[in-house]
């Protein structure tokens, strides 16, 4: 089992470590319901630090970025980040990540913990066109500053104007004392914040000049479990279960960040599914009365025939109902839709819904 650089930080702070993707992470504190309400209404600080960077350089760092990602990454300049996903040869997905240009012919691509391996054999199995790759991710740390007054909390740690980075934008600049660091607005909750890149030697100083600065803005530590319920009332998707090996973008309702304007790794199969429309959707519902659904629950129409799985589910901290992601059948996806999913012995109605659950 890997520790971040902050394991220890989070033990003395009396965290709930459990393994995560191969590390010692801290999936709660003071508990899930009260940790997601800091993050919706001041400011929560994650360590995200097991996630992986791999930095891609050189004069064909583009064409390689291109070829196996299916966002267009021609229209990232220096500063400008971009949701992607790299689409595998059968139609699914080998995992999404975030694309940051740090400058001309250098990239830098984050993706999930527990398929940095993975993703690192996938883009060198495509580089016949000589990019450099470095794979980074054991030598920097994340901290995600999630909250709406991330901003006003963490302004005196920076010279730069934390207020005019846009969503999905980013500077390289001081922040806490260390010269260099990537202050990137993004995240996965929904309720603003920054996203901050160090190294391993340098973020204990940013974690604790980061709890002095928001002291007097009610910041706590956040563990993972809140991660999960913000970013589902989002709808965002979480690799491993809401996509997959086995499903494809225009399934997921990822088509916005599939775009056609060039070649990539299977996107002529990409292109005719969504010409022809895919046989499956990932829906966004809620139950209409009370129940919790889970991972694996089944969804079932008004037979009781099965029609789908729950991919993601929980009981929404903000809203107080159970709601989730699944894949069924087209017929089902219109907002309005009636489904059921069963809980245990019971068949509980549920209705399709538009995203985000949380409207802020």
């Amino acid at each position: 089992m890997k520790n971040t650089a902050l394991s220890s930080t989070h033990e003395a702070l009396g965290a709930k470590m459990v393994p995560f993707a191969g590390y010692n992470m801290p999936v709660q504190y003071e508990g899930v319901n009260a940790e997601h309400e800091t993050v919706r209404k001041a400011v929560g600080v994650f360590d995200v630090s097991h996630m992986g960077e791999f930095l891609i350089e050189g004069p064909n760092a583009l064409a390689l970025i291109q070829k196996v990602t299916s966002n267009d990454a021609s229209k990232l300049s220096p500063g400008k980040a971009q949701y992607s996903c790299f689409p595998n040869d059968k139609g699914g997905i080998v995992d999404d990540l975030i694309v940051y240009m740090i400058k001309e012919e250098q990239y830098l691509l984050v993706v999930n913990a527990s398929n940095i391996e993975k993703d690192w054999d996938w883009i060198q199995s495509k580089n016949n066109v000589g990019a450099d790759m470095k794979d980074l991710s054991e030598d920097y740390s994340l901290l995600a500053i999630q909250g709406p007054k991330a901003v006003e909390a963490m302004q005196s740690l920076t010279s730069h104007d934390l207020s005019a980075i846009k969503f999905y934008n980013f500077v390289v600049g001081d922040f806490a004392g260390i010269e260099h660091v990537i202050i990137s607005a993004t995240g996965y909750t929904g309720s603003g914040g920054f996203e901050i890149y160090c190294k391993n030697s340098e973020v204990k100083q940013v974690w604790d000049k980061v709890f002095e600065a928001g002291a007097d803005y009610g910041i706590k530590p956040i563990g993972l479990a809140a991660r999960d319920t913000l970013r589902l009332e989002m709808g965002y998707c979480l690799y491993g279960n809401d996509i997959n090996d086995t499903t494809s973008p225009i399934e997921a309702g990822l088509g916005w960040i599939t775009k056609f304007t060039k070649e990539f790794t299977n996107s002529e199969a990409l292109e005719d599914q969504k010409r022809r429309g895919p046989e499956r959707k990932l829906i966004a519902f809620q139950l209409d009365e009370r129940g919790i659904p889970r991972q694996g629950y089944d969804i079932v129409d008004g037979n009781g025939n099965k029609i789908g799985d729950v991919t993601s589910g929980t009981m929404s901290p903000s809203l107080g109902i159970g709601i989730g992601l699944g894949y069924v059948p087209t017929v089902f996806t219109d907002v309005g839709s009636k489904i059921h999913i069963q809980v245990r012995k019971n068949a509980l109605p549920a209705t399709v819904v538009k995203l985000p659950f949380y409207k802020g």
